[in-house]
């Protein structure tokens, strides 16, 4: 059997897979010249250009477009044998899941343990949707419009005015949208979101709006604080809005096209299969915005 160096392969995959030298060489941890040379020792040793090389970039060949599916699945299947195989070589068998940290705090953690009562033989490892490991993930959760591989919708991505009841007491009432411009308004990694939901009702953002949050528990934390209102995606803290946490103010909503999604790797294992129905059972089995949802606008 002859095959081509098994380092030009993984770095051809990667930036197949990019579209970048550059993005394929974070990934590997290497620099792109490398990646460039792996590449071209691929092609020598193929004997066609997988890339057509311009001033913006690469772009892949009709050949690397066709050669680029084969050699992302052949790597797929040794690793997912690889992983069985050790997998085998132990009492328990472990589930990687991808998720956002938003997802794992508001939605996971508080129902892990049910899981874990139900099927204590298999260990959910956990880490970031994003992450870059040797290692696909068997379940991924993101957040956005419909992606275009296969995923299942968990919950709504939809976003309201969401505050801790504490402050409505202190603040409030806020009876209409207006009232809302004479409040702390809170931003998740930045304005944009604020300024359209408010444009809907034909309102611009105050120049004295609040703080912006980089991390989205760090809002939820601020909000639970008192700190302000913030423009939450109301199904993943369906948990803080139900046990009176927080409190949703309008059901005017943001981000109607945008929903929290699971995806499953290529070829799923008997325990990946479990995690993934019971993700979507938890999913489907929450309450709706309807069912505690005390709105005033």
């Amino acid at each position: 059997m002859k095959l081509p160096p098994l380092a030009t392969l993984r770095a051809f995959e990667a930036a197949a897979r990019k579209q970048n030298f550059s993005l394929a060489a974070q990934e590997l941890g290497m620099t792109a010249t490398a990646v460039s040379q792996h590449v071209r020792n691929l092609e020598a040793w193929l004997g066609v250009p997988l890339f057509d090389r311009h001033a913006r970039g690469v772009r892949l060949s009709s050949a690397g477009k066709e050669f680029g599916i084969t050699v992302s699945a052949s790597l797929r299947q040794i690793s997912s044998g690889a992983e069985r195989i050790r997998r085998g070589s132990g009492d328990r068998m472990t589930v990687r899941l991808a998720s956002l940290p938003s997802v794992v705090a508001h939605f996971l953690t508080p129902r892990l343990p049910r899981f874990r009562a139900l099927h204590p033989d298999i260990q959910v490892s956990i880490s970031y949707s994003g992450r870059h490991d040797a290692t696909l993930p068997d379940l991924s959760i993101i957040h956005g419009p419909t992606p275009a591989q296969s995923a299942m919708a968990l919950f709504s991505a939809e976003t309201r005015p969401t505050c801790a009841p504490a402050y409505v007491a202190k603040y409030g009432p806020f009876d209409e949208v207006s009232s809302l411009l004479q409040a702390e308004l809170l931003h998740d990694d930045s304005e944009i979101a604020w300024r359209g939901w408010l444009a809907t009702a034909g309102l611009s953002l105050p120049k004295t709006a609040g703080p912006i949050f980089a991390d989205f528990n760090l809002l939820v934390t601020a909000l639970k604080a008192g700190q302000g209102i913030g423009l939450c995606p109301t199904a993943l803290l369906g948990d803080e809005i139900a046990e009176g946490q927080l409190t949703v103010l309008s059901n005017r909503a943001a981000d109607r096209d945008k929903y929290y999604w699971l995806i499953e790797s290529g070829e799923m294992t008997g325990p990946a299969r479990i995690l993934s129905d019971w993700l979507v059972a938890e999913a489907r089995g929450r309450k709706t915005l309807g069912d505690y949802s005390a709105a005033t606008i």
